[in-house]
């Protein structure tokens, strides 16, 4: 190995990570520490990588899996969909509702007073994505964006059609989960 792959420039780094994303299968994700890894470099600097790659336009998303290309060209609906509840399981039936009916939670969205649009990418496909976010939630003892603002929240959701999300909104609406207009 030369000393030019074992020390790459940071322009090719960056490259570097972009092949990395282009290569993680449908709906695959890589944490910083993995990148950092594979590069040979601290998590640190990817972190840094990654933000510059940001500012130059590339659409990478961080999420609670790790950081991911965003696919802007995947057909189906997204639609947002105005939630509240105040409790963790409530949390956890929402998120499971909205993948057992054939959605994927994008991400979370809350209206803060001073700071406005604040919002967290989030991706989950499967049970195991909802699964793996809330056990990352429960060891971090973090709490929900939604506990900002008295439990109100958004979350944008793609599914495939209208149906499914039509059956996603009955699904939270019987656990009185979605916010109704009032």
């Amino acid at each position: 190995m030369s000393l030019e792959e074992k020390n790459p420039t940071a322009r090719q780094r960056r490259e570097t990570i972009l092949q990395l994303l282009r290569q993680i299968s449908d709906g695959g994700a890589i944490s910083a520490s993995a990148l950092a890894a594979k590069l040979g470099v601290s998590r640190q600097i990817v972190v840094g990588d990654i933000a510059l790659l940001r500012a130059s336009g590339e659409e990478i998303l961080a999420t609670p899996r790790g950081y991911l290309l965003e696919n802007t060209d995947n057909g189906g609906l997204r639609r947002t969909i105005a939630c509240k509840h105040h409790s963790g399981d409530a949390m956890a039936r929402e998120l499971y509702a909205i993948v057992d009916n054939g959605g994927e939670v994008l991400d979370v969205i809350v209206e803060h007073p001073v700071y406005g649009q604040i919002s967290g990418a989030l991706k989950l496909r499967s049970r195991y994505d909802v699964t793996a976010f809330l056990e990352k939630v429960e060891r971090y003892r973090a709490q929900p964006l939604s506990a900002l603002t008295d439990g109100i929240h958004l979350h944008t959701v793609f599914c495939r059609d209208e149906e499914t999300f039509l059956r996603i909104t009955q699904a939270l609406q019987e656990q009185g989960i979605l916010l109704e207009r009032g």
